[in-house]
């Protein structure tokens, strides 16, 4: 029998709001996170709106200087992991005015979720590496840059000494990262892990290559609340945004025996590869229709069980139908009858951080009883003809709900909660 898995504690630096309540009103709301780019000169650029997180200020997280030595990817992950673990009642007060763990570190571990890593980083050395040759690079260039570095600098803060891990699977990472986290507990190795999906790569090297690849929405820069257009007829590219969602995950029997307050089940995760193309899902969906049907294989459920399903919905013109069809496959014709969004018409594509932030409004829709909005969805594709809640939020009971995500490289990763009981 499969040990439960629980979600005690949720965290969120988001486009649309730097904390679960301001980013879970901002969803009800229908509020859109994107905006003209102001963290570097645009000039030149076809492209210039993105889902910046705003107002964003690490030291109310952790300590000023821990965040001085991290990359912003690291200093997101910090701030959300923070959050969560607060929510979940896991922080004792420690040496030196920090709060560490208060179970077992031994037995907790973290899996996080990362695509590109200190993307400002890279883009800063470089530059000075051009300009002025390799004396005048950011000595810290490395630890600050690579992937795995919000894993390590989380296990640093905490105080976490089990598994540390950071899965890399492009769009599909921070799914694939609670997936991974989700079987760490199962398998018995920790009672407890922090998981989820961190981004920050709103710079001009990854919106320059993103703009090259024709991904990136161009045509509503003058209107940028209105670019992110999953589903609609006039898509024209994702948004790209940034961000974290983490959340903590215990065994049912961790979190019984301290009386900690179960916001969830996480129920199941499935994963699959396209085999199919660097960038395209593989037409037919068969692929991400697989995932489906296998996360709800591991939760033992029927696809009718599942109330509501938090789509990747980039906007771009081939993801959609697509995944249209993933989910007829998965569902069969009850697809019709599920209730379906995409959150990243209000926050952009957050990238590793995406998984997180959608399993979290997941797990909102269930206990608060909401239906997320698909906004900017004005003149449905004919294409996509499922029910994608269109422009503004509803109220309804939800039981389950499922995530999915799709990464560059064909991985398909999808994740399943369901009210605890």
């Amino acid at each position: 029998m499969k040990t439960r898995v629980v979600i005690t504690g949720m965290g969120a630096i988001s486009p649309i709001g730097n904390s679960v309540a301001d980013f879970s009103s901002a969803l009800r709301a229908g509020k859109s996170g994107i905006g003209t780019i102001t963290s570097f000169d645009t000039t030149g650029f076809d492209v210039t709106i993105a889902g910046e997180v705003k107002d964003f200020n690490p030291s109310l997280w952790i300590d000023k200087k821990d965040a001085r030595k991290m990359a912003r990817f690291s200093q997101f992950a910090a701030a959300a992991a923070t959050q969560a673990l607060e929510q979940a009642g896991l922080l004792k007060d420690g040496e030196e005015g920090r709060r560490t763990l208060s179970v077992n570190p031994e037995r907790a571990g973290i899996v996080l979720g990362n695509g590109i890593g200190g993307f400002e980083i890279v883009s800063e050395s470089f530059r000075k590496l051009f300009d002025a040759g390799p004396r005048r690079m950011l000595p810290l260039t490395v630890p600050l840059m690579i992937g795995n570095e919000a894993a390590g600098n989380l296990s640093m803060i905490f105080g976490v000494k089990g598994p540390s891990y950071t899965q890399v699977t492009a769009c599909a990472s921070g799914t694939d990262a609670l997936g991974q986290a989700l079987d760490l507990i199962r398998s018995g190795r920790c009672d407890m892990a922090i998981s989820g999906g961190t981004e920050a790569c709103i710079v001009p090297f990854s919106i320059g290559g993103f703009q090259m690849l024709k991904a990136l929405s161009s045509k509503r820069c003058h209107e940028p609340e209105k670019a992110s257009r999953p589903f609609d007829a006039d898509r024209d590219g994702f948004v790209l945004g940034e961000g974290a969602g983490i959340v903590i995950l215990e065994s049912e029997e961790h979190a019984k025996a301290r009386g900690a307050k179960i916001l969830a089940e996480f129920a199941g995760y499935g994963a699959t590869s396209d085999a199919y193309h660097i960038t395209a899902p593989e037409p037919s969906g068969e692929g991400g229709g697989r995932a489906i049907t296998l996360a709800l294989e591991d939760a033992g459920m029927k696809g009718e069980e599942i109330h509501y399903y938090n789509a990747h919905g980039t906007g771009t013109e081939i993801n959609d139908p697509t995944e249209t069809k993933m989910i007829k496959y998965a569902f069969g014709d009850y697809a019709y009858k599920l209730k379906v969004s995409s959150t990243k018409s209000m926050t952009g594509h957050c990238v590793a951080g995406g998984g997180g932030l959608e399993a979290i409004a997941c797990i909102l829709a269930i206990n608060e009883g909401f239906f997320p909005p698909t906004i900017n969805l004005e003149n449905p594709d004919p294409q996509c003809d499922l029910d994608y809640v269109p422009l503004k939020a509803r109220e309804g009971r939800i039981d389950a709900a499922a995530s999915g995500s799709l990464g560059f490289g064909g991985h398909n990763g999808v994740v399943v909660f369901r009210r605890y009981s």
